[in-house]
């Protein structure tokens, strides 16, 4: 019992999966199976149900990711021991061709041109563009007189300058305004 604590404890610091960390984790999940199996007998609680079945796919779920990791892994270990193989399989064949023609091996000049050529032929995307047919504005004579009335009654308020902007940065009272903010501070002054 105590060595298996111990290579819990050591597996939660090792990268992956252990029979350890597994075996900890089913009986967690058991026990907390048992004991919303237990509250919903006892309550009678729909909760309980709902918890019980987030436990049961979070269960599945941890269960089905280790066993996609120790697949992954061993896939790896089959894939490094194919290089491994391959290394060594070219050191040991490297001198048996040297009466051939250098260009019949893989990776000549031809194939690599081939290939080329092959990427060449790969329909690459295209960049959307702005159709060329679209309206151009053009304002009605409507259009130009409501424009010009607007710029006009701007100008005169103010507003607007003739080249749209501002006439200056401070905005400008109109002569109700000063009276009406003169008469208030002369009555602030009474009291």
């Amino acid at each position: 019992m105590a060595t298996f604590f111990a290579n819990l404890w050591d597996s939660v610091f090792t990268p992956g999966t252990t029979p350890a960390l597994l075996l900890a984790a089913n009986a967690a999940f058991a026990a907390l199976q048992f004991t919303l199996a237990a509250l919903l007998i006892a309550t009678y609680s729909i909760h309980f149900v709902i918890l019980s079945f987030l436990c049961g796919a979070l269960w599945w779920s941890i269960n089905w990711f280790a066993s996609e990791l120790k697949m992954a892994q061993e896939k790896e270990e089959e894939a490094e021991k194919l290089r491994k193989q391959g290394k060594e399989g070219q050191i040991v064949g490297h001198g048996e061709g040297e009466g051939e023609a250098d260009d019949e091996g893989p990776g000549t000049d031809t194939e690599v041109e081939e290939r080329r050529a092959e990427q060449d032929t790969v329909e690459r995307p295209t960049v959307a563009r702005l159709p060329t047919d679209l309206p151009v504005y053009d304002p009605t004579p409507a259009d130009a007189r409501m424009r010009d009335e607007v710029l006009q009654s701007l100008r005169k308020s103010g507003g607007a300058t003739s080249s749209g902007a501002s006439s200056s940065l401070r905005p400008q009272q109109s002569e109700h305004m000063r009276q009406r903010s003169a008469g208030d501070l002369s009555a602030s002054g009474r009291k």
